[in-house]
């Protein structure tokens, strides 16, 4: 259990302020993350790693020379917004393109997606690379989880750029690398967010879950717990039969502790990982040992073999200098690189006023964006609950944190006299900026897309709701990527926006076929529990999440239903 806390929902901004604070000649803090506190040489490939916090020292203690020139860190296992990898982006940018890093994650594909998106609009070429190497996980590479091969694939991407590579090439040898990575991860016992009471799981006493997540997410079998010898035979016997035919006889390996699991232990590992792999014809090159990515204060380790050639082997060798990974050195003779001057400033939108009637329009809105709040603060440990069965357990606190952010922003924006149009888009725009995570990108989208809609001129009529309904739905689907049946949000919503349409279409008040709308909504999510997961985390988990509800098809009904008992 994580015992120094604070505010727990503002665990993670506590950690990067203190992270930033002790390591001030190396990092400065600019908005969604850190960067690093020296100037980049000019045309250099900036490396942007991120996801959710909790991993330390992924992301942030990889920024320095050699490795990171920025990182963007999100809530507790949950990816940051798009808005904060673009900052993070901008900030670390020196005329070379951007490179962005990340396990592969819904959520953070979603976000970081969207960064490229924005900053190509503003003249940055921005790409993405997602770490596969969690051989449980999938049987396919590339639709594997990124867990602690992502040590050594970044590693290969900054050394990369420190040497001056092109976008282009540092994309590729880092794709390269990430082809030649494999990790398989054990645990003894879950982690516990901050501030809760329980572990994400739990593993049995004298049992070892195989195939964890880094996020809390359950193993995906156990076994029982034999002696560090026979833990390290079992990890070393399914990554041996994971590699490739071609693997060739050098190897970087990483025993990577995953937050309780003492050093002590993880040198017992290793020793037998070295021997066993040096008895199948491997020479190791610079095996790493030591906690790199956590999982908070989870009792496991994973053992990760990335498949050497004479180019990744040189990239792999070349000199790191960062708070939390350092090695060799970039001679005494050069200069150290001068502090940076100043930092990108932010840009800040202007607001137009709406008419009288969308401002009477987006005061009725934000009162019941108010009221959303307090029922996802109630339902919030209920909804953590159901996310924890096979997926991270932060859907409730992301769900709160977004719909907080979203009613502070709207609160701030009808000050300034908005209507609705403009209330719903910068509200949406808050709520994936402060939930992160795949339920924060879509339900930010959906905003945008219903306050682009209706606008700031009219107050809506119960066909215009309808069809704003219409269109958020539209843009969750078009941005998740999920179908009816894939146990998602979308079996709420989709069903929701269809009857919503048809019984306005057919004449009922909006009052009236919203409740019809969150009755098919309710029915819809119930029938959830029956699903094996398609999507998201949880798909990884086969049917473990068969028997209960979707959490984002749970909390889409909670906040119709709020809608609809403040309306009726």
């Amino acid at each position: 259990m994580t015992h120094l806390v604070n505010d727990p929902k503002k665990f993670a901004a506590d950690v990067l302020a203190g992270f930033v604070r002790a390591h001030q000649d190396r990092v400065m803090a600019v908005h969604g993350g850190a960067v690093r506190a020296t100037e980049t040489p000019q045309g250099e490939v900036a490396l942007v790693l991120g996801g959710g916090s909790g991993h330390y020292p992924a992301f942030a203690g990889w920024i320095g020379e050699g490795m990171a020139h920025g990182a963007v860190c999100g809530n507790i296992f949950a990816s940051p917004s798009a808005s904060q990898a673009a900052s993070v982006a901008r900030a670390a940018h020196a005329g070379g393109g951007v490179l962005f890093g990340f396990g592969n994650y819904a959520g953070d594909v979603l976000q970081f997606s969207r960064a490229v998106e924005m900053l190509a609009k503003e003249g940055i070429e921005a790409r993405i690379l997602t770490v596969t190497d969690d051989i449980a996980s999938s049987d396919v590479h590339a639709e594997r989880r990124g867990i602690a091969g992502d040590l050594p694939v970044f590693k290969i991407a900054g050394a990369a750029a420190a040497q001056g590579w092109s976008l282009d090439d540092v994309e590729r040898v880092t794709k390269h690398a990430n082809d030649r990575t494999f990790t398989i991860g054990v645990a003894m016992s879950g982690c516990t967010l901050p501030g809760a009471e329980a572990p994400l799981f739990t593993v049995a006493e004298g049992s070892l879950a195989i195939g964890l997540g880094i996020h809390g997410e359950p193993g995906l079998s156990e076994v029982p717990l034999g002696s560090a010898q026979e833990v390290a035979d079992d990890l070393v016997d399914r990554l041996l039969a994971a590699l490739p035919e071609d693997r060739g006889s050098r190897v970087a390996v990483l025993v990577n502790g995953l937050g309780a699991t003492t050093y002590e232990e993880q040198f017992v590992v290793f020793g037998r990982v070295a021997e066993r792999l040096e008895a199948e014809g491997f020479t190791l090159v610079a095996p790493e040992v030591g906690e790199h990515v956590t999982s908070l204060d989870m009792a496991g380790l994973s053992v990760t073999a990335m498949l050497l050639d004479d180019e990744l082997e040189q990239l792999w060798l070349a000199p790191i200098d960062t708070p939390a990974f350092r090695r060799g050195s970039f001679g005494a003779t050069a200069a150290a690189p001068p502090r940076r001057r100043a930092l990108p400033q932010e840009a800040v939108a202007e607001r137009a006023a709406g008419s009288e009637a969308s401002q009477s329009a987006a005061a009725l809105a934000l009162g019941l964006l108010d009221d959303v709040v307090l029922v996802l603060k109630e339902h919030e440990a209920e909804l953590g609950a159901l996310d924890a069965v096979a997926g991270d357990g932060d859907h409730g606190q992301g769900m709160v944190l977004g719909a907080v952010g979203a009613a502070d922003r709207g609160h701030e924006a009808a000050r300034a006299g908005v209507g609705l149009g403009t209330l719903l888009r910068e509200v949406g725009e808050a709520w994936a900026e402060s939930a992160g995570g795949t339920s924060g990108a879509l339900w930010g989208a959906a905003l945008v897309a219903a306050g682009e809609r209706l606008g700031d001129t009219e107050s809506p009529a119960a066909g215009d709701v309808a069809e704003a309904v219409s269109s958020a739905v539209a843009a969750m689907k078009e941005m998740g990527k999920a179908e009816l049946g894939d146990k998602t949000m979308m079996d709420a919503a989709i069903p929701f926006a269809e009857v919503l349409a048809e019984r306005v279409a057919a004449g009922d008040g909006l009052a009236q076929a919203w409740q019809a709308a969150v009755d098919a909504a309710s029915e819809a999510a119930d029938a959830t529990a029956a699903l094996q997961a398609k999507k998201g985390r949880a798909k990884t988990h086969g049917d473990h999440s068969v028997g209960h509800a979707d959490p984002g098809a749970v909390s889409f009904v909670h906040v119709a239903r709020t809608v609809v008992s403040k309306e009726a």
